[in-house]
């Protein structure tokens, strides 16, 4: 089977694509509270990703069914997407957290029971597989709509993989 057929059969994203991009490495490296990252591959009528975005990062769609454009420039890493993107496509690495092996993941986060600080929870890659363990930082509600992002201290090496936590 085929990336393109598996993302159509099974919904999990195999590589990057349009609208399914890594923030420039060398601005993930050195900004502080994150960049966002939008896995967003398929064309559908969505925006609030960008109408949530105080800074402009996610940028206008010219067409409602676009893919989300960043401009990691103005990015904050203030997960307002995240709490706002009905597909869970929205998350935010910071890559400048901690020590140097660890990042900070900031993950939607709708399951119960709720995630507790200092909590340890599984990472869980696209697929549902726990792949790493990880500790919950902080849960906060960006848009004070009982939206919860969980923000996860994790393994550096693992931010392309780890989607989701499952708390245990």
């Amino acid at each position: 089977m085929t990336d393109k057929q598996r993302l159509f059969n099974s919904g999990v994203l195999t590589e990057e694509r349009p609208g399914a991009v890594k923030p420039p490495q060398e601005l993930w490296e050195s900004k502080k509270n994150g960049l966002v990252i939008i896995e967003c591959p398929q064309r559908i009528p969505c925006n609030p990703c960008h109408t949530s975005c105080p800074t402009g990062a996610v940028m206008p769609f010219k067409d409602i069914n676009d893919q989300p454009q960043i401009d990691y420039s103005k990015c904050t890493g203030c997960a307002r997407c995240v709490a706002v993107c009905p597909g869970l496509a929205c998350l935010v690495v910071d890559l400048t957290w901690g020590e140097a092996d660890r990042a900070l993941m900031k993950l939607p986060c709708e399951m119960l029971p709720e995630p507790e600080e200092g909590r340890q929870v599984d990472c869980l890659n696209r697929e549902g597989e726990a792949v790493a363990k990880g500790t919950v930082v902080k849960v906060t509600e960006p848009m004070h709509d009982k939206t919860r992002v969980v923000h996860v201290d994790v393994p550096k090496d693992l931010v392309m993989d780890i989607r989701a936590i499952r708390v245990v």
